[in-house]
């Protein structure tokens, strides 16, 4: 079937996305921003209109979301309180950037063409209230959103405007409506040879093991496993698969971290699926439900009690609450993130930190994907502030903190860089720059990369963005005697 690219004016912006970066911060761009590259978009014979239509009939015949929607629809979204929490109106100041505005796009067509009135009424006046003009409005707006929910905070009504984005933006994929980065990487993952989304072959992934393994006995004359294809362990360990190749420090902070603690037996990485990202969480309940599925069947395959998710937000939160739901009462395993097992190892004593070796001043990005609901606040602040000496905290933080500005899966489009740090990640500068840190830890793959490109397009220069266990990995004291001193 022939393919085509949504057309739309902003389109020249994306020709900018390897051109270096000034350091004053950039100015803010235009709403209209998607251009020729973003989307991925079939033809389908008739009209569009009438798909979106059939879609979304379906969605709320067959899924779960029919009487959320319309709960929503009866409350209202224009109350607009959601502005004051939304770093994208904080930057912008445009009204179609308000939450509830982007939430009343899909409620509005729900109403005119779902609800007894809004069907009467079109029959009375003979008016078509969604058109193509409006489907094209509506994916420009939800991939503005980085899907935070900070929002969700500020709304009297409880609505989830987070949640109406995910929605729009899953009815929107079945009409592959789509950015191509998440189309192109998912495909990787549940299609390709590789079965993940770095395209990673196993043989790769070893000879890395390898490599790190050698590099911590380098550094810390000590040999540390990467454990692989043991079963019956407690955990099966997930990670961003890019960190394999991108996050080198984080992995060996891991290893070392299970290494110092004499645990190294609890946990292992399966050959058979070794990807933690779930691009589906940001468009696609459908892909959603068969990567997570294939994290379970990992597991499962090596007799693992638990899923281990590395440091990685997103990854965490799709397994977290996708695997009970998709797997069922009986193939559902437990699901913990990194961080939890690390700070259950510095409780019972297992761990020796070196307060000396971080003298830098060290802050803490939350992640929104863990930290909104109050999953992951307090651990990781607990660990640093045992080693780092000069910890300092970010305003607003924990449930309430700032996204890193490219969440809902926009870190991964290259072409909207100059958005995603010039005003997605606008007011996460700001607070950076207010803790005067040397470090930033944020122990999320997608919240690096942003990161990083927020702190160098704002002119943020000596600031280090890094994993939690990057810094573990230079504080920890190795005992017996083992290791350089």
């Amino acid at each position: 079937m022939a393919e085509k690219t949504a057309v739309n004016p902003g389109a020249a912006r994306s020709q900018e996305a390897g051109a270096p970066r000034p350091p004053e911060a950039p100015k803010l761009l235009p709403h209209k921003l998607l251009g020729t590259s973003y989307f991925l978009e079939r033809l389908y014979p008739g009209d569009r209109v009438k798909r979106f239509l059939e879609i979304f009939g379906a969605v709320l015949k067959y899924t779960n979301y029919g009487h959320l929607v319309d709960t929503y629809a009866r409350v209202g979204a224009k109350c607009a309180n959601c502005a004051c929490a939304c770093q994208i109106y904080l930057a912008t100041k445009d009204p179609r950037d308000v939450p509830c505005y982007r939430t009343n796009l899909l409620l509005e067509i729900y109403r005119r063409h779902f609800t007894f009135r809004g069907m009467v009424q079109s029959k009375v006046t003979g008016a078509v209230y969604l058109t193509q003009e409006k489907i094209s409005e509506l994916a420009e707006s939800v991939y503005h959103c980085t899907g935070c929910r900070r929002c969700s905070f500020e709304c009297p009504m409880g609505i989830d405007h987070g949640l109406v984005t995910h929605l729009s933006r899953y009815i929107l994929s079945e009409m592959d409506i789509t950015p191509k980065a998440l189309v192109v990487a998912t495909r990787e993952q549940l299609e390709g040879k590789t079965g993940n989304t770095s395209a990673i072959p196993v043989a790769a992934l070893l000879d890395t093991l390898d490599f790190l393994a050698d590099d911590i006995k380098d550094e810390k004359g000590v040999r540390v496993e990467f454990p692989v294809d043991k079963e019956g362990r407690e955990f099966v360990f997930f990670p961003a698969v890019s960190d394999y190749l991108l996050e080198a420090e984080t992995l060996k902070g891991i290893a070392l971290t299970f290494h110092a603690a004499g645990e190294a037996d609890r946990w292992t990485i399966g050959t058979g699926y070794y990807d933690g990202i779930n691009y589906g969480l940001f468009y696609s309940d459908w892909c959603a439900e068969r990567i997570v599925n294939k994290e379970i069947d990992e597991t499962h395959r090596l007799n693992g009690r638990k899923i281990l998710i590395g440091e990685c937000g997103h990854a965490s939160r799709s397994a977290k609450v996708f695997v009970p739901s998709f797997a069922g009462a009986k193939g559902a395993v437990p699901v913990v993130n990194i961080m939890e097992v690390t700070i259950d190892m510095l409780r019972r004593g297992k761990l020796k930190l070196d307060p000396n070796v971080i003298t830098e001043r060290v802050t803490y990005h939350d992640p929104c994907n863990i930290a909104r609901t109050g999953w992951i606040v307090d651990q990781p602040r607990e660990i640093l502030r045992a080693f780092c000496k000069n910890y300092v905290d970010m305003e607003p933080k924990g449930e309430k903190n700032y996204c890193c500005g490219g969440g809902g899966g926009t870190v991964s489009v290259d072409e909207i860089r100059r958005y995603r740090t010039g005003v997605t990640g606008k007011l996460k500068a700001e607070q950076i720059r207010r803790t005067g840190a040397t470090y930033v830890v944020a122990p999320c793959a997608n919240c690096k990369k942003q990161l990083r490109e927020v702190c160098e397009d704002h002119g943020l220069e000596g600031v280090q963005v890094v994993g939690l266990h990057d810094l573990l990995y230079k504080a920890i004291v190795l005992g017996g005697g083992e290791g350089k001193p």
